[in-house]
C-alpha cells in the first residue's frame, strides 16, 4: 500500500479505518494497510478486524460469543450496553433498530458468524465505501484508502462530472475511483462469508412529514440537547460558535446547560450592515458564566484564501476548500484557551429550515393555503408571477427532470423560482469546460437518468435530503482539515436523530413566508431568551467572498498556470487565467467557478501526497 503523506495523520475527530472478514486471505490483506501510527482492532480468532487511526474515546467495542460490535465517532453507549446489545443480536437486520435508536454521529459495525457489516450515518456525514482488494472485499470509511490500496487513479470521467455546477443527485455521491463503489448513506454494506460476495442494505428512510409543530418541538428539543450532550457529558472545556444566528446560539445555550465549560466564539463580518456581532453581544449577555471571544474582523481570511498551500489529503474534491482558511484560522486560538472540541451550528439553516418546493405538492393538495403562502414566498423572493406558474406546472419525474438536463448545460442560470419549486438547481457547465469534458458529462446524467428514482417522492423532501447530504460531504471534510489542525469539530444539527425530528414536521409549519424558523424557535423555548428567538434573518458574508475574489487573484492565476484539469483536457487554461484577471467579471459572484477550484485544488492534493 502506498504511504500516506503526513496529512493523513489523524487528530481527535478524524478517526478513519478499513474493515476486514475473519477469514486468513483477508488478514494477509489487512497488513498490507498498517502503516506508522495505524492501529488494529481483532477479531476473536485473533485475526485484524478494524485497521486504521482512532483516538480511545472515538471508539466503544464489545465481544459476546461470535458477535463482535464497534461504534465509531461520537456516541454516548458504554461498552457493558454495546456489550448486552452484542449478546442480544442474532440477525445483521436487527442492527436497523439498533443504528436507529442511539444519538450521536458514528459508524457502526458488526462481524456476526463470519459476516461484516458496515454503516455510516444517514446524513452522509460519516461513509462507507468498499472494493475488491487481493482477492477480499474490503470496506473503509475513505475511498482514497482503497485506491492507494489498489494503485488506482481518479477516473477523469467522474472529475468531468465534479465540473458542473452543481452536480446533482446521485452524480456527487460517487467515488472518484472506477474500483471503489460509495455506500448511499441510507445503506450498510454486507459482507459474506466467504469474504468476497458484497451486498448493499436499506437501514434508513426519512420520516414522513405529518408532525404538527407543537407535537414536535419537544421532540426536536430533546433530540438537539442529546446531540450536545453526547459532545459534552465529559466536561472539560468546549467552544461554540456564537455568529448570532438562531442556530449557532441554540448550540451554545445547550452547552451552558451541561458539565462542560463553554467558551464562545465571534466572527464578527466585515460588512457595516452585518448585525451578526450584536446579536452575539445580546445573548452572551444571557450567559454569564461563558467566556465570549469577539475576533478582530479583518483578521479573519477572506474566501479563496491560501488556495495554493492547501495539501490536506482528500478523498474527493470539495469546495470547502474556498472557505478552509477562515474556518480553520481560530481553532488552534481556541485549543489554547483549553478547548478540546468545536460545536458549530452548521446545518440549522438544512433541517429547521426546508424547501419551498415542498409548495409543488400543496398547491394540489390545500391549493387555498399553498396560494396564500406563495403569495408570500413571490414578494420575499421576487419572484415573477410567470415562471412561478411555470414552475407549479412543471409535473416532470426526476429522471426525466435530469434528462432534460442534458440538453442546457450550456445556457444561463436557471431562474431562483424553478430551482425552489422543482427538483433543485438544474447544473450548468461554464466557457471554459472543454467539450470533451462535456461530453463526459453529458454521458453521465443520461446514465443516472435512466435509473436514477429521487430520494423521495416529495420533491420537497427530495430536496431537503439532497442539501442535506451535499454540505455533510463539505463537512466531512472540514472536520478532517479540523482535526489535523489540533481541534475537532462537530455539528449536532447534522446528528440522524435532529434531522429525523425536524423532517418529521409539516411542511407547511416548516417553511413559511411569514416567520423565519419556526422549527427552532419553537423547539428552543424556554432555553435560548426571547430576545434572542426574535432574530428574524441572517447574515451572508458577500463582502468576503467578493473582496476574497478580487485580493487573491494572483493565487488563482498561479493555479491556472499549471492545471492539472487542463493537462487532462477537461478544462480551457487560457480561458481560465484570462477570468483570473478580471475578478469582477459578471457571474463570478455567483460562486460559479467554486467546482472547477475545487477539482483543481483535490488534484493537486493528490499528487502531494505521492511525493
Amino acid at each position: 500500500m502506498t504511504e500516506l503523506h503526513e496529512s493523513a495523520g489523524t487528530g481527535p475527530g478524524d478517526a478513519h479505518f478499513a474493515v476486514f472478514s475473519d477469514r486468513a486471505d483477508a488478514a494477509a490483506v489487512a497488513r498490507s494497510f498498517a502503516c506508522p501510527g495505524s492501529r488494529t482492532l481483532a477479531h476473536a480468532s485473533g485475526r485484524p478486524w478494524l485497521v486504521g487511526q482512532w483516538h480511545d474515546d472515538e471508539v466503544v467495542t464489545a465481544m459476546a460469543g461470535s458477535t463482535a460490535l464497534a461504534v465509531v465517532g461520537c456516541c454516548p453507549i458504554d461498552a457493558h450496553e454495546l456489550r448486552r446489545r452484542a449478546a442480544r443480536l442474532r440477525d445483521l437486520a436487527e442492527l436497523d433498530a439498533l443504528a436507529r435508536s442511539l444519538p450521536g454521529s458514528f459508524h457502526l459495525v458488526c462481524s456476526l458468524d463470519g459476516r461484516i457489516r458496515v454503516q455510516g450515518t444517514a446524513s452522509g456525514l460519516r461513509l462507507v465505501f468498499h472494493a475488491e482488494v487481493g482477492g477480499v472485499r474490503v470496506a473503509a470509511t475513505r475511498a482514497d484508502t482503497l485506491a492507494m490500496a489498489l494503485g488506482s487513479d481518479p477516473d477523469v470521467s467522474e472529475l468531468a462530472v465534479r465540473l458542473l455546477w452543481p452536480a446533482p443527485y446521485p452524480l456527487f455521491e460517487t467515488s472518484l475511483w472506477r474500483s471503489v463503489t460509495a455506500v448511499p448513506p441510507q445503506d450498510a454494506v454486507v459482507v459474506a462469508a466467504d469474504g468476497r460476495t458484497v451486498r448493499h442494505t436499506r437501514w434508513w428512510t426519512p420520516p414522513e412529514p405529518v408532525r404538527p409543530l407543537a407535537e414536535a418541538a419537544p421532540l426536536i428539543q430533546k433530540a438537539l440537547e442529546e446531540a450536545v450532550g453526547a459532545r459534552t457529558r465529559q466536561g472539560g472545556v468546549v467552544s461554540c460558535d456564537l455568529s448570532g444566528g438562531l442556530d449557532s446560539t441554540s448550540i451554545c445555550f445547550l452547552a451552558d446547560r451541561s458539565p462542560a465549560r463553554v467558551v464562545a466564539s465571534t466572527w464578527p463580518g466585515r460588512d457595516p450592515a452585518d448585525t451578526d456581532l450584536y446579536w452575539a453581544e445580546q445573548a452572551a449577555k444571557h450567559l454569564p458564566d461563558v467566556e465570549h471571544v469577539v475576533w478582530d474582523a479583518d483578521a479573519s481570511p477572506l474566501v479563496y484564501d491560501d488556495l495554493l498551500g492547501i495539501d490536506d489529503l482528500l478523498d474527493e474534491p470539495t469546495i470547502g476548500v474556498m472557505d478552509r482558511s477562515r474556518v480553520l484560522h481560530h481553532l488552534p486560538a481556541l485549543a489554547a484557551r483549553g478547548s478540546r472540541l468545536h460545536l458549530t451550528g452548521i446545518g440549522g439553516d438544512h433541517v429547521a429550515w426546508c424547501s419551498d418546493a415542498y409548495y409543488h405538492r400543496l398547491v394540489r393538495t390545500r391549493p387555498l393555503f399553498a396560494l396564500r403562502q406563495l403569495r408570500g414566498f413571490r414578494a420575499l423572493w421576487q419572484w415573477p408571477l410567470g415562471g412561478t406558474v411555470r414552475a407549479l406546472a412543471d409535473s416532470r419525474s426526476y429522471g426525466k427532470w435530469l434528462a432534460d438536463a442534458t440538453d442546457h448545460l450550456r445556457e444561463p442560470l436557471p431562474p431562483s423560482v424553478a430551482t425552489s419549486l422543482g427538483w433543485g438547481m438544474a447544473p450548468r457547465l461554464f466557457d471554459w469546460v472543454t467539450p470533451e469534458a462535456e461530453q463526459m458529462a453529458r454521458r453521465a446524467l443520461r446514465e443516472a437518468a435512466a435509473t436514477a428514482a429521487p430520494l423521495h417522492p416529495d420533491r420537497g423532501l427530495h430536496t431537503d435530503l439532497e442539501q442535506i447530504r451535499s454540505c455533510t460531504r463539505v463537512i466531512r471534510q472540514w472536520d478532517r482539515m479540523a482535526a489535523r489542525a489540533g481541534l475537532a469539530m462537530a455539528s449536532p444539527f447534522f446528528d440522524d436523530r435532529v434531522i429525523e425530528a425536524c423532517l418529521a414536521v409539516r411542511p407547511s409549519q416548516r417553511v413559511t413566508p411569514w416567520q423565519y424558523k419556526p422549527v427552532l424557535t419553537a423547539a428552543m423555548r424556554g432555553i435560548v431568551p426571547e430576545s434572542c428567538l426574535r432574530r428574524a434573518n441572517k447574515a451572508t458574508a458577500s463582502m468576503d467572498a467578493s473582496n476574497g475574489l478580487r485580493e487573491h487573484r494572483a493565487d488563482l492565476m498561479a493555479l491556472w498556470e499549471d492545471s492539472r484539469l487542463e493537462d487532462l483536457g477537461l478544462v480551457d487554461g487560457p480561458e481560465l487565467r484570462r477570468l483570473a484577471r478580471r475578478p469582477a467579471s459578471p457571474g463570478l459572484s455567483h460562486a460559479i467557478l467554486y467546482s472547477t477550484i475545487a477539482a483543481e485544488v483535490w488534484l493537486r492534493g493528490m499528487a502531494r501526497g505521492r511525493t
